[in-house]
């Protein structure tokens, strides 16, 4: 799988690596990106450090594995992940190009 799939910030991959020490101690996990059915706009995303299964998409980025499952990918595809730490709040930020609409939290999203 490319790695154009989707992109990670600095700022993300910094804050994931920080996590994984507390919630994957002994590395045998990745860092699951999904998309689930649900939401204000219909469709909400997941992220979770989780068990590899048999036909995820394996990303490497700088020593993090991202898995992500074959039916997230085409709702995934070209998303940036980011981490934002302003007055506004905290937290991992999709930016999603293909998502035509998203609620004011910016947590669910339509296409």
């Amino acid at each position: 799988m490319e790695q154009t799939l989707i992109q990670i910030t600095d700022k993300a991959l910094e804050q994931i690596k920080s996590i994984s020490t507390a919630e994957n101690p002994d590395g045998t996990k990745g860092l699951r990106l999904a998309v689930t059915g649900g939401g204000c706009s219909g469709l909400s995303y997941k992220i979770e450090f989780a068990a590899e299964k048999e036909k995820d998409n394996i990303l490497d980025f700088s020593g993090v594995k991202v898995l992500i499952d074959p039916k997230s990918v085409i709702y995934l595809k070209g998303i940036v992940l980011d981490f934002k730490d302003g007055l506004n709040g905290k937290g991992f930020v999709f930016d999603n190009p293909n998502a035509k609409n998203t609620c004011g939290c910016g947590e669910s999203f339509s296409l």
